[in-house]
């Protein structure tokens, strides 16, 4: 039957709310390695407790390791077992993946062009080759394999492969979510080390053709997996783009490291957002990984990114005419290269209140959403000795946290670390209100120095050394020279983490050698003018390394926690904003660190 012809009415039109649906709930996991058992038991039970959820994505390895462990994968493959949820995996090698896999490709359901997964059993799908699909809205790309000039049928991807990704990067639309077995933003500090400790080798399943294609895609976000750790990167800013990115490396199921190996993240679709929505940055977000080379940036690019610092996307463009933003540059530094020239306002009185540790953020803006997150002051200071009263560290300040101080003495005093990298992490700090400990007066430093032997008896006395480091910067607030204990396994390799560290970041490392640290810390305090910022870290023997950071380089500000968590194989604890304890938990963490360090405490 026909439709009816429409009713006319004068009658104004009724307008219906029509509830917006939620957003799909997605769980990534880490490369199986054939643990199914473990890998849908955990699916189930976060699925239950925190769900529903309505897909599982695997990156990584799939298929066991060996033949010996078969039996359980094959349980699934055979629909003995049920797949709780519907879930897709990438990574085709691995001890029966062949049988398994040409097994499938034969299947007539999974016959011709099809990138949306290959039905192996009920709720378990194979995606074979590169291809870009939609599920439950989201737009889904993925890179399955590990790069091989072999001629193995299953395990690798093609250039073919490659090609097709290049192919849909062109294609209008945003790729909201990108999976690849190998975890190439991994290049970062903390994964370089991460490998190196491990000793896999960058040429194992290494492809630069990877991150091209992570630059070129530009997804929200990119999941991998295989290099036996988690690791979440800060958002990143897209060339040409106006969305952020973010990474998420994914550990093993079932790793011995208890690594990471389950993620939910739920997003909404790109499709259905509005252009505001995609272009809102995280407060977090940092410039692309891929484009930051100090090799391949001309001084004018090194010098013009810092003139907008936190939001690139409201950066201001030269030539615009609008100056009522600060300019970065001139807030930080007391002058800009551009002079009358630059299109931002150089405003002495902010830079005082810069001086005093306000947040440029909400100098600038009059808020900052990074909020409590944030480690500088969200108020206009008065002059005089305001600093010390806001300040996080000074014994006087309201603000400071006395429940992890351990140890007062005359003119320093020991505290645990607020999110501790290990157990027993503790932080060196002058009472007075000091910018770094190498200009603190000569009383100081000998009580720091006395600190330092206490606790080097106090570890040694449990079979570890400690690894002393500070990032002195021109605009910190208060000096904190932070001790990391480290097993007496890995001390030998510390000074070679360092360097290629350093390495990655592209500058070498002052050495300074003595029998006495503090011998090489006099040496070190007499170099240092006060007038730059500087890392340096005293190794277990005696040795410094330390290293003037210019005033455009790009130098990470958890450095030294980034290499000493990737020597202890600890990547999720790089950040401390992910290591944070309770008040409960701090004030037993502090008592049980005072009594084991009773004896070796030089103001007991």
């Amino acid at each position: 039957m026909g439709q009816p012809p429409p009713m006319i009415s004068n009658s104004p039109p009724v307008s219906f709310s029509i509830p917006l649906m939620a957003p799909p709930r997605i769980l990534l996991t880490g490369d199986p390695l054939g643990h199914l058992n473990q890998l849908f038991k955990r699916v189930s039970s976060v699925n239950k407790s925190t769900g529903p959820f309505d897909a599982v994505l695997c990156v990584g390895q799939f298929f066991p390791e060996s033949s010996e462990h078969l039996e359980e994968l094959t349980e699934y493959v055979e629909g003995r077992k049920n797949v709780p949820l519907p879930t897709y995996f990438i990574g085709d090698y691995g001890a029966g993946a062949a049988k398994v896999l040409s097994a499938a490709a034969k299947e007539t359901g999974n016959q011709g062009f099809k990138m949306d997964g290959l039905k192996i059993q009920d709720n378990l799908y194979w995606l074979k080759g590169s291809g870009k699909f939609t599920l439950h809205g989201l737009s889904v790309a993925y890179l399955s394999g590990r790069r091989s000039t072999s001629s193995l049928i299953y395990g690798t991807y093609t250039q073919d492969d490659i090609d097709a990704l290049r192919a849909l990067a062109e294609e209008p639309g945003i790729i909201d979510i990108f999976l690849t077995y190998p975890s190439y933003l991994f290049h970062s500090i903390l994964f370089l080390i991460v490998t190196w400790v491990m000793r896999i080798s960058d040429s194992t399943g290494s492809d630069a053709a990877i991150s091209e294609l992570v630059a070129e895609i530009k997804p929200r976000y990119h999941v991998a997996g295989s290099k036996g750790v988690y690791y979440a990167r800060e958002p990143y800013m897209n060339d040409d783009a106006a969305h952020a990115t973010r990474f998420i490396g994914l550990a093993p199921v079932g790793n011995a490291s208890k690594q990471k190996f389950i993620h939910a993240i739920s997003p909404t679709p790109a499709s259905t957002m509005s252009s505001t929505e995609i272009s809102t940055k995280p407060p977090n977000t940092t410039l692309s990984p891929y484009t930051q080379e100090p090799e391949k940036r001309s001084a004018e690019s090194l010098s013009d990114s810092q003139y907008w610092r936190y939001d690139v996307s409201k950066r201001q463009k030269l030539g615009s005419g609008e100056s009522d933003k600060l300019c970065f540059k001139f807030i930080s530094s007391g002058s800009c290269p551009r002079g009358d020239t630059c299109h931002f306002r150089h405003d002495m009185e902010a830079r005082e209140q810069s001086m005093r540790g306000v947040c440029f953020e909400f100098l600038n803006k009059g808020k900052c959403e990074r909020g409590e997150d944030c480690s500088y002051k969200h108020s206009l200071q008065e002059k005089g000795n305001s600093r010390s009263r806001e300040c996080w560290f000074c014994l006087s300040s309201p603000n400071v946290e006395s429940h992890l101080i351990t140890s007062v003495g005359e003119n320093c005093y020991c505290a645990l670390a607020k999110g501790p990298l290990v157990q027993d992490h503790v932080l060196i700090l002058p009472i007075e209100h000091l910018p770094n400990t190498l200009t603190s007066p000569p009383v100081c430093e000998i009580e720091l120095v006395k600190f330092q032997k206490s606790l080097k008896d106090y570890f040694k006395s449990h079979g570890k050394e400690v690894v002393f480091f500070e990032w002195v910067y021109v605009r910190t607030t208060h000096a904190n020279l932070q001790a990391i204990p480290v097993p007496l396994s890995r001390a030998s390799a510390v000074q070679d983490i360092f360097n290629l560290a350093a390495e990655k970041l592209g500058f070498k490392f002052m050495v300074l050698k003595s029998d006495k640290s503090s011998e090489g810390r006099k040496l070190l305090r007499r170099e240092y003018d006060g007038k730059s910022s500087l890392f340096y870290v005293e190794l277990p023997g005696g040795i410094i390394l330390s290293h003037v950071v210019e005033e455009n380089e790009k130098f990470p500000v958890q450095f030294g926690r980034e290499v000493l968590a990737g020597l202890l194989n600890m990547a999720d604890r790089a950040d401390w904003r992910n290591c944070k304890l309770s008040k409960d938990e701090e004030l037993k963490m502090v008592e049980r660190f005072k009594i084991s360090f009773q004896e070796y405490d030089p103001n007991n």
